[in-house]
């Protein structure tokens, strides 16, 4: 068992997951609003969709470590 505040294998994992779901929401939400973060060039369209990514990658980050600490004061089952 880690001490109390070492972080896990688990909770590295729940980290990742969360922003690259997060990541992946964000750059769909842009597609289906007609912004493709790969277009030609940095115009606006592709910035705001550039935007969505990291602002979806946070959010998510965000979910997982809130989720994590819920999971932390659970009382333990026996």
């Amino acid at each position: 068992m880690s001490a109390p505040n070492t972080p896990s294998l688990a909770d590295g994992i729940s980290d990742a997951v969360g922003f690259v779901g997060g990541a992946l929401a964000g750059f769909w939400l842009g597609q289906w609003l007609g912004m493709d973060i790969f277009a030609p060039g940095y115009g606006t369209p592709a910035l705001l969709g550039i935007a969505l990514v990291g602002l979806g990658g946070g959010l998510g980050l965000h979910a997982a470590k809130r989720w994590q600490a819920s999971r932390r004061s659970k009382p333990a089952k026996d």
